[in-house]
């Protein structure tokens, strides 16, 4: 007995409906079955609230009670049925799913305003249905049952009534629509609608809280992003101008904060590891102004992408483009861990760098508001909590600061809107307050707003980097110390701010004491500005001052998060290209641990490239007993040549010189030669930063 299909419904769009006909060779008992069920499963929607489509609703489920008692009868019959009957009645299986999907679609959650301005469609779909159960029963004769004749009665009363019943867009529903449609008119013409005139409308939607509007917007916001995985882009206007008035509702209709979820709505990290979290638009080429795809570093310091310096050396300038320095070789050497950087945060924004194309919607998309009325209506919601944040009571303060906290969350059109307006400076007077959440809510609020360039010079130019390490150094809350750290990092994107941030006293041992009192999550922000700062070289001996070897070395050790190990491996590998990091980290238990994890399958690819840096400056930096030690170790030679052809160009290079002073050590050992000739021979690996 072959079953009802089934169809996978867990990536469903609303309003879409995916029916499938029964299989052909059915059973009449089974198909009744189902039947049965799912016309119980669409009566149980009667005692469930329509705010829109109340009417259509209502009828078609009055139609589908009477087809139950129908169903039921037939039931005891089944093995008698013809196959042309089977058929019509796999034709109703069908209809019946259509409606299922319809009222479930009326009654989600988050979806009303999007149904209501779909009332159009919601009732053509109603009469499409019902009119579909008309004609099954126009060429199903009811005499071939044997039923009661009152149920065939009321059947035949419900396929006349299926032809002639009129479903249309209930008035009260359309002059909501109506009303909806005038609103954001007003807002694009930039003139604030009168708060009433709204509040009808969340009142007929029975919106009747934060929490309410609230999922509106992330049902919306769904929605935007189906459409650009779709292709489908058409109705992204639509949906960014409904998204944009629930957002200035959520902020400025509703007064109390009511969210009682048990994780936050956003994210306190800077999310996806250590290369999430930088601007792109600080790694963009000083000559080509694009985002650099392959950068590489110049004998002066400076780094480039590679087709714009290569261009610039072929036109025989010998001068570096952004120092004026002349250039001592023409040697390009690999930025690796700049290119890292960059790839990471594409991947983690779903942002296109180079061919890479998606089709899903990433930040950059994001620049523009998705309509003129979005643009209008968000500015309008900014300047509102603008003045919250500097004139409301403490209350006020503390929710404006949350609504800016989840607007500025993956924005760039809110972003810049709440920096314009001049949300920073009262941000930053709200860091000082003795109210926990406040101080959280402002500290990541800033911390969404220092992902824009304006926002990065706004705090800074306001006098915010000494709040924001005070805060680090000693927030009210552990949460709130580990959001500054990734705020710090997101600041350590512009290079002037790198020095600004490392000479303030307290920041750099604040980012190494959350590496060792921190959450998993504090960790990673804490090292991720880590690594920001050190993009600045004159920072390396203060962390090495402030003691981050053992604790890094100690993390490595005992993390069981493969993320958090590889991204304190790099930070190890950048400290260790000095002489004086490299003497630090031979001072710890690092080296045994380094060649472990070289060979440990735990470790991804990319996680390995650090940790052939380490060995390299540690045996270069080191002087023969390292390099003695680490030849040694013989188990360490096959990953070396696995990276020879597995790792990037970068990671290649690097197994390659270390593989070359191994094995010339161990030549020059066995000939009894001068073991110091091999650190001559070597060249000094290029550096990784």
């Amino acid at each position: 007995m072959q079953m009802i299909r089934e169809v996978d419904l867990t990536g469903r769009r609303i309003l879409t409906f995916p029916a499938v006909l029964p299989c052909k060779s059915i059973s009449p008992v089974t198909l009744l079955t189902s039947l049965i069920n799912m016309s119980r499963s669409i009566c149980s929607y009667q005692s469930k609230d329509f705010t829109s489509q109340t009417k259509n609703a209502r009828e078609a489920i009055r139609q589908i009670e009477i087809l139950l008692i129908f169903f039921e009868e037939v039931l005891d019959q089944a093995t008698s049925i013809s196959g042309s009957v089977i058929f019509c009645l796999s034709e109703l299986h069908f209809a019946l799913q259509k409606l299922q999907f319809l009222l479930e679609d009326c009654t989600r959650e988050g979806a009303k305003v999007w149904i209501l301005m779909k009332s159009q469609f919601v009732e053509s779909q109603f009469r499409e249905v019902i009119r579909s159960v008309a004609t099954v029963f126009d060429v199903v004769p009811l005499k071939i049952f044997d039923i009661s004749s009152e149920v065939k009665e009321l059947v035949e009363l419900v396929s006349k009534h299926a032809k002639k019943v009129k479903f249309d867009v209930n008035s009260n529903d359309r002059c909501a629509m109506e009303r909806v449609i005038l609103i954001l008119n007003q807002f694009e013409n930039r003139f604030e609608p009168e708060r009433c005139m709204i509040k009808r409308v969340l009142d007929y939607l029975e919106i009747k809280s934060w929490t309410d509007c609230d999922k509106e917007i992330r049902f919306l916001d769904g929605q935007i992003d189906f459409c650009y995985i779709s292709g489908n882009e058409r109705e992204v206007p639509l949906l960014s101008s409904l998204m944009a008035l629930m957002c200035y509702c959520r902020g400025v209709i509703f007064d109390t904060l009511d969210y009682t979820g048990t994780d936050q709505p956003d994210s306190a990290k800077c999310g996806g590891g250590m290369f999430s979290c930088l601007n792109p638009e600080d790694f963009r080429c000083p000559i080509s102004l694009e985002l650099m795809t392959d950068p590489v570093t110049v004998s002066t310091g400076q780094t480039f992408d590679r087709s714009s310096i290569q261009k610039w050396l072929k036109s025989g300038n010998m001068l570096c483009p952004k120092t004026g320095e002349k250039l001592t070789s023409i040697e390009l050497v690999p930025n690796s861990a700049l290119k890292k950087l960059i790839q990471r945060f594409c991947e983690d924004n779903s942002i296109l760098l180079g061919k890479s194309g998606k089709n899903n919607r990433d930040i950059t998309r994001t620049k523009l508001a998705g309509s003129p009325a979005a643009g209008e209506t968000l500015k309008f919601l900014a300047g509102f909590l603008a003045g919250r944040l500097t004139y409301g009571t403490d209350e006020q303060k503390n929710k404006a600061a949350y609504e800016v906290r989840l607007l500025a969350k993956s924005n760039i059109y809110n972003r810049s809107s709440l920096v314009e307006v001049g949300t920073i400076p009262p941000l930053l007077d709200l860091l000082t307050s003795t109210d926990e959440s406040s101080q959280e809510n402002a500290i990541a609020a800033l911390l969404k707003l220092s992902k824009h360039s304006r926002g990065q010079k706004a705090i800074i130019e306001s006098g915010g980097l000494n709040l924001i390490v005070m805060v680090l150094r000693k927030g009210l809350k552990l949460e709130t110390r580990q959001i500054a750290a990734g705020t710090i990092f997101y600041l350590s994107a512009v290079d002037r701010y790198r020095k600004l941030i490392g000479a303030k006293h307290d920041a750099i041992p604040a980012l190494v004491e959350l590496i060792r009192d921190g959450k998993v999550s504090g960790k990673r922000n804490a090292i991720a500005a880590i690594f920001g700062l050190l993009l600045y070289h004159g920072n390396r001996e203060r962390f090495l001052t402030a003691g981050i070897v053992p604790l890094l070395v100690d993390l490595v050790a005992s993390s069981d998060k493969s993320d958090l190990i590889e991204d304190s491996l790099a930070v190890l590998a950048a400290l260790a290209e000095n002489i004086e990091g490299s003497v630090a980290i031979l001072q710890t238990s690092a080296l045994p641990l380094v060649m472990g994890l070289l060979q440990s399958s735990s470790i991804s690819r990319a996680g390995k490239e650090p940790c052939v840096s380490i060995l390299l400056s540690s045996c270069i930096n080191g002087g023969t007993a390292v390099v003695s030690v680490v030849a040694k170790e013989a188990s360490v030679m096959p990953p070396l040549y696995a990276l020879l052809t597995a790792g990037t160009s970068n990671a290649s290079k690097k197994a390659r010189a270390l593989i070359h002073m191994l094995h010339t050590f161990q030549e020059s050992s066995s000939s009894g030669l001068a073991t110091s000739a091999v650190l001559k021979e070597t060249t000094a690996p290029p550096s990784i930063l």
